[in-house]
């Protein structure tokens, strides 16, 4: 007998949601919306009813304001107490010149994306390899390696910082699956990846884990003796990096 996914309703959720929300943006927007779609966890799986958040892409004519991004998001807030606030918006021109598309989302984008309206197609160039990689040696790489160290030198972990610090546990499973390949996935999709690479000096079973609690929507309390483990990881993701293209396979 199979188990139910226990994430699965709120998953359904989700997207009910996201459906009824593009409703109220495409009044806003008007003829200025060209398409709105999922990308993330809700479009290439792995979605988790405690930690995922709700990645919206919305392809315009000519961009957005931060009057109008801040009017659709607190449209989101109205509609929904619940998921609002895990709404996060990626937006661009309808060429990809500018906005809040980095490159994996753009990948993610062309990969995965579920389309809860589209009134016109636009698909911007793959970003190559090369651009993945200069895109993850920046502000992605030391983003989360102040956030690491920061987690690893702290005295408690507050509930608000639960999210934060599970995501920085699991953050060298995508870090070194995305760099590798170039492609986005899931958690579970980076860990399966990982599980068959041999990263020096990377503990995976610490990743592993990670992702178990992740799955079972659980506190990460049990895992914070273990952020003593974090600038260990920090220097096995920054050997991949100074490595460049010549990376194991």
């Amino acid at each position: 007998m199979t188990l139910a996914d226990p994430d699965e309703p709120a998953r359904t959720a989700a997207i009910d949601f996201s459906r009824r929300l593009v409703l109220h943006w495409q009044e806003t927007l008007g003829a200025e919306l060209l398409g709105a779609y999922l990308i993330g966890s809700l479009a290439h799986a792995g979605f988790s009813r405690r930690y995922s958040d709700i990645d919206t892409a919305l392809v315009t004519t000519a961009g957005l304001s931060p009057q109008v991004l801040d009017r659709l998001r607190s449209e989101a807030l109205a509609l929904s107490a619940d998921w609002g606030p895990k709404v996060s918006i990626f937006w661009t021109d309808r060429h990809f010149s500018f906005g809040r598309f980095p490159p994996l989302d753009r990948i993610d984008y062309l990969d995965h994306a579920v389309a809860l309206l589209e009134r016109e197609c636009a698909r911007p160039a793959r970003p190559t390899l090369e651009e993945i990689h200069n895109y993850l040696s920046g502000a992605p790489f030391v983003s989360w390696v102040e956030r690491a160290r920061s987690f690893a030198t702290a005295e408690a972990l507050e509930p608000k910082d639960h999210k934060a610090y599970l995501r920085s546990l699991l953050y060298p499973a995508r870090f070194c699956y995305s760099w590798m390949t170039g492609l986005i996935g899931s958690n579970d999709d980076a860990m399966a990846f990982l599980s068959k690479k041999d990263i020096a000096g990377l503990d995976i079973g610490l990743i592993e884990r990670a992702l178990q609690c992740r799955q079972s929507a659980a506190d990460p309390d049990a895992l914070f003796p273990a952020r003593k483990v974090l600038p260990s990881q920090i220097d096995a993701c920054a050997a991949l990096l100074s490595a460049g293209g010549g990376l194991p396979r």
